[in-house]
């Protein structure tokens, strides 16, 4: 029997919002400026030995209107990307889910590709099926569902024509 280890108290810290902020805009720049050559693969966690691929994904303010970058893991799902609003675990959505809740047509980048997207959460029966899928992707997911209350919302981006 594999149990989960307690959540590391260091994640709590105030200082890591704004590493994982200046982290992920570093992230951003690299990746548009190579097209996803460089950033475009997550190698840190269960992704050291099994990487994962990364797109980045726009979402608009819902108080401030400003449009926003973020990378995130990703797995393809017939024509929609699915991607995990998890924040390491950390017990609140990340910023980028309440955004898209609150205004859903957005774009992504997966290399050098932009696209236009509609995101949904993925209902229980989608998220059942995807869950798994996930996890096999990047095993870290089942470790940060362990360490909070919240249900980590999976997010169904749909290509719109």
């Amino acid at each position: 029997m594999t149990t989960t280890p307690p959540r590391p108290p260091q994640l709590d810290s105030p200082v890591l919002p704004k590493i994982f902020k200046y982290t992920g805009r570093t992230q951003v720049w690299v990746y548009r400026r190579t097209g996803g050559r460089i950033g475009g693969k997550w190698r840190i966690g269960a992704g050291f030995r099994k990487p994962v691929p990364t797109l980045l994904l726009e979402h608009r303010g819902r108080k401030s209107g400003t449009v926003y970058t973020v990378p995130l893991l990703y797995i393809s799902d017939g024509a929609d990307t699915i991607v995990v609003a998890s924040q390491g675990g950390l017990p609140k959505h990340p910023q980028w889910y309440r955004n898209l809740c609150a205004g859903p047509d957005t774009h992504i980048q997966i290399g050098r590709d932009r696209f236009p997207v509609h995101a949904v959460t993925a209902d229980a029966q989608q998220r059942a099926r995807l869950w798994p899928r996930l996890v096999e992707a990047y095993a870290d997911f089942d470790t940060y569902q362990a360490w909070t209350e919240r249900e980590i919302p999976v997010v169904i981006l749909s290509p719109v024509s």
